[in-house]
């Protein structure tokens, strides 16, 4: 190649080389800002990820209060169950009189009755449920209306 001809060549490339550098800096600052909005969008990721960490730890605190509370409330109940149990057992066998209305005791009922005494007393002398002497009672006055 004779001089100008190189010349013209390497004039030529320079051209070309000027007119692509607006795009290869173009190409640079896309790729600059990408990199800047990816570094920007992980920044907010990490913040929104640590909010949400902070926001789940604070709802778990809550929530182990709240079962914490509940299960101290179940064991009160179930101790306060246990207590009124308890004592329905003790005072039913304590008050509940005995219930056995044999022959004698209901002939011996239904004798005072005749001679007039009242059911109250009928039921404290012969140690007997006031309602089963009133039953009794009923049960013979129907018996004795349909003779």
């Amino acid at each position: 190649m004779t001089p100008p001809a190189a010349l013209l060549a390497w004039g030529w490339q320079l051209r070309s080389a000027r007119a692509g550098l607006p795009a290869l800096a173009l190409l640079c600052g896309l790729t600059l800002g990408l990199a800047a909005l990816g570094f920007f969008t992980l920044v907010l990721f990490r913040s929104a990820a640590r909010a949400a960490g902070a926001r789940r730890r604070t709802a778990e605190n809550r929530w182990e209060a709240s079962l914490d509370s509940l299960r101290q409330s179940v064991e009160g109940l179930s101790g306060q169950i246990e207590e009124v149990r308890h004592q329905a057992l003790a005072s039913s066998a304590a008050t509940v009189p005995k219930s056995g209305l044999n022959l004698t005791k209901r002939s011996q009922a239904l004798r005072m009755h005749r001679r007039g005494d009242p059911p109250e007393q009928i039921a404290t002398s012969l140690n007997l449920p006031l309602e089963e002497v009133r039953l009794l009672i009923k049960v013979h006055q129907i018996v004795m209306s349909s003779i």
